[in-house]
């Protein structure tokens, strides 16, 4: 098998992906690299997910690309246009060459001989096993399983006589113009189909077994689309972006320091979307806000569909599923045509590839976190894992900057293998102090994190952008080392050792031998000497 060789594998051609080609071709032109890419499109999420009105839960000031402003009018966008925003870059950048599309990623295994990574791949369009190398590899995977979602074990699933269909995996062909429709979940991808689906199906239930916290947030940003009209666009772009980035720091600092506060202005932007007869505990949730996720609503799209009747929600549990529908534990039951289980994800890092360091088995659960970054005791290798409190492409924009500084100091310096270390009396943590239950039915999956910095995952924009664009790349904590040497096998013994390291005794034999005449005794007893 034949192994192409690059300086720099990327794997994964979504939103990370992608970005991290783009930094690598701004900053280090010198790297060859190829994106391995287990699908045949680009985009990752934003080209899987195809449900109705699929969208950022983010502003596209803060998930775009640092450097690639965002110029449509609308900044929580459209899944379409998203997908179309990644494409853009890409060809901007050159890099769809670099591409190998349908490489499904194996497993990868370190040599500390060579200082090589090779990433074994199964190739869909033949089913035939290729390799890659590399001296550096950069995960782009996201944090979730791309063949399905999960969902629960729902009794009596077998019974309901309807469609049961999960968002990840949605029919392209689905019509469900005039039917009733039951969403199961309280999560962003619940809160974004129940408005979009109004508009065909005669009715849409969102049934949670308990409430999220739901924030409305403009479309569009009225202060950019004036500014653009006597400023440069990348100007403007900048300082929507540093605003928002403001913006989200200060709601998030609020709601961890004055989580009453925020929780009672949460709850009244709702009642007063929803008027104050309406039931507000399907808005209350039981813990503080940013213990999990927000659910942001462009213009209050939910509540308007609520409050036209086009829409309910129930908050109960599920006690079965039957021919009709689903029959709560209050005894209510839900008839419907069509259920949706937007119950969340199954995450996974790295794509489930198996992870080998000079042939043994790397165990991700066991290492901790160096700026949330790279792992200990993994060397050359880095995982972009963006916010859980604000937008992704912050924090995979800032880390790529940083390989970036990584690589050239290692040039420049002529070493060619990094690797974190821990220090002993590091105390660990869960990776993700979140509450939600995808985060906590894979935390055993997860590395771990310090109790101090650079260790500790701060969630912080304005903490890691100088962590990791100004600080000193040889802190202590990383190890910058080239591969030892071989050791080279001990050379064998001749058989006719020479006469300079022939020992005495076989000297001497040799002169008795030739005083006797017997040559052959001599050359045995040499033999025997050697």
């Amino acid at each position: 098998m034949s192994t192409e060789h690059f300086d720099v594998l990327i794997l994964g051609a979504g939103l990370s992906g992608i970005g991290a080609a783009c930094h690598l071709t701004r900053e280090c032109p010198g790297k060859s690299y190829a994106i391995l890419e287990g699908r045949d499109a680009i985009g990752g999420t934003w080209d899987l997910f195809r449900y109705p009105g699929i969208r950022s839960d983010s502003d596209m000031y803060t998930l775009g690309y640092s450097f690639k402003p965002w110029t449509n009018p609308k900044v929580i966008a459209d899944g379409p246009s998203i997908r179309d925003y990644i494409n853009e870059t890409a060809d901007e950048y050159n890099v769809r060459p670099n591409i190998r599309f349908g490489h499904h990623i194996l497993g990868a295994n370190w040599c500390s001989e060579t200082a090589r990574w090779t990433v074994q791949t199964r190739r869909t369009s033949d089913d035939e096993l290729v390799e890659f190398s590399a001296g550096f590899v950069i995960a782009c995977t996201g944090y979730y399983k791309y063949a399905n979602g999960y969902t629960p074990e729902f009794p009596g699933r077998e019974q309901f006589k309807g469609q049961i269909i999960h968002p990840q995996l949605w029919p392209e062909d689905l019509d469900y113009t005039g039917k009733r429709v039951v969403i199961i979940g309280s999560g962003a991808t619940a809160v974004t189909l129940v408005p979009s689906m109004t508009d065909k199906a005669a009715h849409v239930t969102m049934l949670q077994r308990s409430p999220s916290y739901v924030a409305t947030v403009p479309l569009e940003d009225p202060i950019s689309v004036q500014l653009r009209r006597f400023l440069p666009e990348k100007l403007v772009y900048r300082l929507a972006r540093t605003r928002n980035v403001a913006l989200q720091m200060l709601v998030y600092r609020l709601s961890k320091s004055r989580p009453g506060m925020m929780r009672r202005l949460l709850l009244k932007q709702v009642q007063w979307q929803l008027g104050k007869d309406y039931d507000m505990s399907h808005f209350s949730p039981s813990y503080n806000p940013w213990d999990e996720r927000l659910c942001a609503v462009p213009n209050g799209d939910l509540f308007k569909v609520l409050k036209k009747g086009k829409a309910s929600v129930v908050t109960d549990q599920i006690e079965t599923f039957n021919e009709t529908g689903i029959k709560l534990k209050s005894g209510q039951q839900l008839d419907a045509d069509i259920i949706i289980t937007a119950t969340g994800l199954e995450l996974e890092l790295l794509g489930g590839a198996e992870i080998r360091v000079d042939d043994k088995p790397f165990d991700l659960s066991q290492a901790t976190a160096y700026k949330a970054l790279m792992l200990s005791d993994l060397p050359n290798a880095a995982m972009i894992f963006g916010y859980t409190n604000a937008s992704w492409t912050l924090k995979a924009d800032i880390s790529c900057e940083y390989i970036c500084r990584l690589l050239k100091h290692m040039d420049e310096t002529g070493t060619r293998i990094c690797v974190p270390r821990a220090p002993g009396d590091l105390v660990e943590r869960p990776f993700l102090d979140m509450q939600s239950g995808y985060v906590q039915r894979a935390q055993h999956k997860f590395p771990k994190q310090g109790d101090r910095a650079p260790w500790k995952l701060k969630q912080n924009y304005a903490f890691d952008l100088a962590m990791l664009r100004y600080s000193k790349l040889n802190d202590g904590s990383v190890e910058f080392t080239n591969p030892k040497p071989v050791a080279k096998p001990a050379a064998k013994a001749s058989a006719k050792p020479s006469a300079k390291k022939a020992p005495a005794k076989a000297k001497a034999a040799k002169k008795n031998a030739a005083a006797k005449g017997t040559t052959g005794k001599a050359k045995g007893a040499t033999q025997a000497s050697a």
